[in-house]
């Protein structure tokens, strides 16, 4: 299918060109730090600064992070509470406060079907982790935005623990924005009091006033608010991406990560996800019917109602979109508005409307309906997991054919001829074969429209490292598997990892510190990671091994290409 990358290679040395970065070793030790701590948190630690840190809204102090020298501020409004008024409304200035705030408790998470999270409306908070011992140092600053289709995530989630990525130099901020029918529901009467007459897009003005306040705020944390990169995954990834088309958001960042999810607009694997833009129109038609849905006629009743009312996002899908597949989007989810998104991925990136700035992107090998050789029975006895913005697995024949023929219509023969299989293991691993060549090629396309619009270079990867644990047989290199690893942050520490999975971590730490810092991965100890050129059509593998690959067989590349320009744009 692809040509084999190189193994990891066993090396030691320094990692991180610029100064004030740990080298590898000394990141790998930082890592082994962060495991120890999170299970138990050390009293050895030690605070990078002990005053307190002046806010436009007042004084905060921190606590000591999981790695020492690493101070981490949790729970800083980055806005006023969503409540009453304020629901389904634009974020409104923070509140200011008196004295010096300890902030040393993560804030309420947003509403969503939780039975463990503290949840409330007044839930757009920021948490920080910087190893600076002063304003007046200039550290480049990741924001990172949770996945979770739009409908579940927090900030506060152990696995963005910024503590390792904070060590290796830069400052690191973690969000929380609105989610669900309280993030994205859209209402004719919303519109019409709205000054700029749309509704829908909440969440994603969340994003854009937490970027605001990392760019007057941050210098006090040792950030450069010049610095900036945003970064998410899945709905986080997609996230990125309409950031970095929203003229909104122009200026706030210069560079953008996006883990899973960013795929060429005509790719109909788009469509079932939750970054599958809705219209405007269409969003206008389903607002009302969801608000009368919950006995609700008008705003005012729908404002009466408590948050509870609202946490239903992610078991709601969205009908109306063909998909080609059984699979369906999320319901709640961005609206291409004339406002924060003015238009859709294709006539954005055909328009070269996009903010130019770089670009990091990838995919994971077990996921899009991919799945491990070894988890073929019990995807035969679980079935298909039929829930909104979750791809169909084929591991029968039977399904396997009958998706093809759904998804490729005209083209379903020639596509079954370049992915035989007379049997249900055989189709299984077709399947396979198919989903991870899709998904390169599409991010492989996407990159070429993308850089015609942006000047910055552009990097992108393929995940391949199954982790240790329960889900290794089972989920394999998952939806989501990488994030830890790209941390630094191998959480949880019951997890059995191994030394391999230590210098993976720092490997991928090492990486996205070094993109952070000066917009590429590469340095000193790093097997080389080329930058992707529209001419060529190759990818890094990272995790498992390190190597450019090809995104897929030249006659199965030029199939994916024909089969994208047959289908609509998103």
């Amino acid at each position: 299918m692809t040509e084999p990358a190189h193994d990891l290679p066993r090396r030691t040395g320094t990692g991180l060109p610029r100064r004030g970065f740990l080298g590898r070793t000394a990141g790998l030790a930082a890592g082994a730090v962060l495991l120890d701590a999170l299970a138990a948190p050390s009293s050895s630690a030690r605070p990078s600064r002990s005053s307190p840190v002046r806010t436009q809204s007042g004084l905060v102090s921190g606590v000591p992070a999981a790695v020492s020298g690493v101070t981490v501020f949790k729970g800083i409004p980055y806005a006023a509470t969503t409540a009453g008024r304020n629901r389904w409304c634009p974020p409104q200035p923070a509140p200011s406060w008196q004295g010096v705030r300890r902030a040393d408790t993560f804030g309420d998470a947003p509403p969503q079907a939780s039975t463990t999270l503290t949840m409330s409306e007044d839930c757009l908070n920021l948490n920080i982790w910087t190893g600076a011992t002063g304003g007046r140092e200039r550290r480049p600053v990741y924001v990172w935005l949770y996945g979770g289709g739009f409908s579940a995530g927090t900030g506060s989630d152990p696995s963005f623990d910024g503590s390792v990525l904070a060590s290796k130099g830069a400052v690191v901020v973690t969000i929380n924005y609105r989610l669900g029918a309280l993030g994205f529901l859209a209402t004719p009467e919303l519109s019409a009091e709205d000054r700029h007459g749309v509704s829908g897009n909440y969440g994603l003005l969340d994003q854009i006033a937490a970027l605001k306040w990392v760019r007057r705020n941050i210098a006090a944390f040792g950030g450069d608010p010049r610095r900036v990169t945003v970064g998410g995954q899945s709905a986080g990834a997609g996230s990125t991406d309409m950031l970095s088309m929203s003229p909104l958001a122009t200026g706030l960042f210069r560079r953008s990560v996006a883990e899973s999810q960013v795929r060429y607009p005509s790719d109909p694997e788009l469509r079932y996800l939750g970054v599958s833009l809705r219209r405007m129109d269409t969003a206008l038609e389903q607002g009302p019917a969801y608000a009368a849905s919950k006995g609700a006629n008008t705003l005012a009743e729908l404002r009466a109602l408590p948050w509870s009312k609202f946490t239903d996002g992610a078991s709601l899908k969205d009908e109306t979109v063909d998909t080609k597949s059984v699979a369906k989007p999320p319901l709640f989810r961005p609206v291409v508005d004339g406002w924060v998104l003015p238009a859709g991925y294709m006539a954005t990136y055909e328009a070269r409307a996009q903010n130019d700035v770089w670009y990091l992107a990838g995919n994971n090998l077990d996921e899009s309906g991919a799945v491990p050789e070894t988890a073929f029975d019990y995807w035969r006895s679980a079935g298909y997991p039929d829930r909104p913005g979750a791809p169909p697995v084929h591991v029968t024949l039977d399904d396997y054919v009958t998706a093809a023929r759904q998804k490729f219509d005209a083209m379903a023969d020639e596509f079954l001829a370049l992915y035989p299989a007379a049997t249900d293991d055989e189709a299984a691993l077709a399947s396979n074969d198919a989903i991870r060549d899709n998904s390169r090629v599409s991010t492989y396309l996407w990159g070429t429209k993308w850089t015609k619009g942006a000047d910055r270079p552009v990097y992108t990867y393929f995940w391949t490292h199954r982790p240790p644990g329960p889900d290794h047989d089972i989920r394999g290199a998952y939806h989501g598997s990488e994030i830890v690893y790209f941390f630094g942050n191998l959480y949880p520490g019951t997890q059995g990892w191994t030394d391999q999975d230590r210098e993976i971590a720092d490997t991928m730490s090492s990486y996205l510190a070094n993109y952070i810092s000066n917009g590429d991965p590469n340095g000193p100890g790093l097997p080389k990671w080329p930058a992707y050129r529209p001419g060529s059509p190759t990818v890094m593998q990272v995790g498992e091994h390190y190597g450019p690959m090809q995104v897929a067989s030249a006659d199965k590349l030029r199939f994916w290409t024909r089969y994208f320009a047959t289908q609509d744009a998103w």
